[in-house]
């Protein structure tokens, strides 16, 4: 088994399929993503998507979002899913670890995220990878 990451260029129909299949394993709100909503993603200069592949097939995606802020570039790590199917392969840590490189080669001051508790084993993974818990609240504002 072997796991490869690569950047999101262009969409493709197996890209759209793996969407549909990843997605509501992320987020049971989630619209599904069509061509044009994932070309939207692949096309925006603030976007990073990371796509990890486990033996040829799409097991898992990732997005980092960097930004310039008056304190600096900023990066952020959203949207981490890996396949059911595929999980406990090291395909979040190859993400995770590939997203990290990216934003330390941008110039990135810190890369932050959130991950709901209920999501342990999410949690010792990003541990692991160096993210350290900070005390701080996490605020949102649903726009409906």
């Amino acid at each position: 088994m072997t796991v490869q990451v690569e950047v999101l260029n262009g969409v493709t129909d197996e890209v759209v399929a793996a969407f549909g299949r990843l997605l509501p394993q992320l987020s049971t709100s989630a619209r599904p993503l069509d061509t044009a909503a994932i070309g939207v993603l692949v096309s925006s200069p603030a976007v990073t998507v990371l796509l990890a592949r486990c033996d040829g097939q799409i097991a898992g995606s990732l997005t980092l979002a960097m930004f310039p802020l008056p304190t600096g570039l900023r990066a952020w790590i959203e949207d981490v899913v890996v396949d059911e199917a595929a999980r406990g392969r090291g395909i979040g840590a190859a993400l995770t670890a590939e997203a990290l490189r990216l934003a330390r080669q941008a110039g990135a001051r810190t890369v932050d995220l959130t991950s709901r508790p209920s999501r342990e084993a999410a949690g010792r993974l990003y541990e692991r990878a160096g993210f350290r818990q900070r005390d701080s609240r996490v605020y949102r504002y649903a726009i409906e």
